[in-house]
């Protein structure tokens, strides 16, 4: 059951694919051809013969911890009285909504009622303690009001769930049982692409499924996940797969089947897999708290590219650029703004936004680490106090509405007023009415709200020019546009 991952892709090419990586050579063989006269023998080799891995040792020994999980859920499905309707109480095919509503009169109990409907699910897991504790994906077992475990052995067992976390996919349930066999945890820091791997699971409810391939690639980072490195491979993984170990072939178990690439829901030779030290760590914390606390700076931030590097004068893209801050957020009291780029935690390199993301995730509530932050062409150190991250996470006004060309970026701009100020939630911005030349050539539109160039917060027109002119070539736009703020490079001519 697992999720397909929706992703808008433009396809160059088809070729066909073959097994590559630990092949053992053996057996090679050779003869010798004498020449004419004094020249010198030639060799000539015969093929190779290539000895394929025996995957049933791994299987017989890691087998037996694996487990099938079933799910049963309740849907509750919205209905008129009349028949119609669907999950919204929308009463399209209730055959008296149009009367009622032709005579101005109330559509009667619409979308009030509520019929429940039952959803049953499969997926996968693997048992890491000998006294029932097993893991397997939170959107396995997600919303469940039953969760029925079935070993190898037949034997049956209903499981309570201790705990899930969204942010990684991972989740912990427990069956009441004894001496029960476990897996094998390995080290996915060690494991490189190329190398064999095989996964176990429940394809379409098939239990005790096994599928090799390769590792792809390492460390992938996929749409809306910023805490896990996936773990990208070719390995055969459908619907049921899910939560199901990732296995190298010391047995280990080094990832949890999670996500696949997918345009049809079936597999097109794309799976991504959650390292297991990544699990392990949301693993313990679900067992001593039933949830997983993580540290909290209260930034958004981005990536930065080779463009915005050149704009605040870094010498490469690196980093993690603050675009937004939380007010009365750990970043704001120790002093972080707008346009800092953040380079280093605990003496650690940040390359990109999601391992900043990651480095600060893995802290808890309350944890103060150091960041090294890049400001006016400069590095300067910060040491900050986390808050407490949220399940859900995420100047003055001038009434004026006469608009000014913006210094040669190609806009014509005009500061908020108040009304628009107080619906925006800012205090202060300048309103891009038109967007053209090297400003829509960098992706500015009408509606956009220009907030700072760099670290510069701007509010009138003239502060703009300015900002604008000391920038140089390279301009580094912060704007907001509807709920979220980003820099926007703009290159002049």
């Amino acid at each position: 059951m697992p999720w397909s991952l929706a992703r808008t892709a433009v396809v160059c090419g088809v070729a066909a694919v073959a097994f590559t990586g630990c092949l053992k050579e053996s057996g090679i063989t050779s003869s010798h051809a004498s020449g004419i006269g004094n020249t010198a023998a030639a060799v000539v080799s015969t093929p190779a013969r290539i000895a394929l891995p025996d995957f049933s040792p791994l299987v017989e020994a890691v087998g037996p911890a694996v487990v099938n999980i079933s799910v049963t859920s309740v849907e509750k499905v919205g209905r008129s009285p009349f028949g119609g309707g669907g999950n919204d109480g929308d009463d399209s095919d209730d055959p008296f909504s149009d009367l009622f509503r032709q005579f101005g009169f109330p559509v009667p109990n619409q979308g009030q009622q509520q019929q429940q409907r039952v959803q049953q699910g499969i997926g996968s897991g693997f048992i890491v303690s000998a006294d029932g504790y097993i893991l397997t994906n939170t959107h396995v077992v997600e919303g469940a009001t039953e969760v029925t475990v079935r070993l190898t052995d037949k034997r049956e067992f209903k499981a309570k769930v201790i705990g899930s976390d969204k942010r990684t996919d991972v989740a912990l349930i427990k069956i009441t049982a004894k001496d029960l066999p476990t897996v094998k945890i390995g080290n996915p820091d060690i494991a490189k692409p190329g190398q064999w791997v095989i996964a176990m699971g429940s394809p379409f409810g098939l239990d005790n499924t096994v599928t090799a391939g390769i590792i792809s690639a390492k460390s992938r980072k996929l749409p809306d996940e910023t805490f896990v490195p996936f773990i990208q491979t070719d390995v055969a993984v459908n619907p049921g797969n899910s939560g199901g170990p990732l296995i190298n072939l010391s047995g280990e178990v080094i990832g949890i089947n999670s996500q696949i690439y997918s345009r049809s829901g079936g597999y097109m030779g794309i799976s991504f897999a959650i390292p297991i030290d990544v699990a392990m760590k949301v693993k313990d914390e679900l067992q001593q708290h039933g949830k997983v606390s993580r540290g909290k700076l209260g930034v958004l931030i981005q990536n930065v590219d080779k463009d915005l590097a050149q704009s605040f004068g870094l010498d490469k893209a690196k980093g993690a650029l603050v675009s937004s801050i939380e007010p009365g957020s750990p970043a704001e009291k120790a002093g972080l703004q707008n346009g800092d780029i953040i380079v280093g935690v605990d003496g650690s390199d940040v390359d990109e936004a999601s391992d900043l993301q990651r480095t600060i995730g893995d802290r808890h509530p309350g944890d103060s680490v150091k960041l090294k932050v890049w400001r006016d062409k400069g590095t300067h150190d910060f040491t900050v106090k986390l808050a407490e991250q949220d399940d859900a996470t995420a100047t003055v006004g001038d009434d004026s509405n006469q608009a000014t060309p913006g210094a040669g970026l190609g806009l014509a701009v005009r500061p908020l007023n108040a009304r628009e100020a107080q619906r925006l939630g800012l205090q202060s911005g300048l309103v891009v009415q038109r967007a053209g030349g090297a400003a829509a050539k960098a992706g500015i539109r009408q509606g956009d709200v220009i907030l700072a160039v760099g670290n510069h917060k701007v509010t009138t027109t003239d502060q703009l020019q300015r900002a604008v002119t000391a920038a140089g070539k390279v301009v580094p736009l912060l704007i907001q546009r509807n709920d979220s703020q980003q820099y926007v490079v703009v290159r002049l001519n």
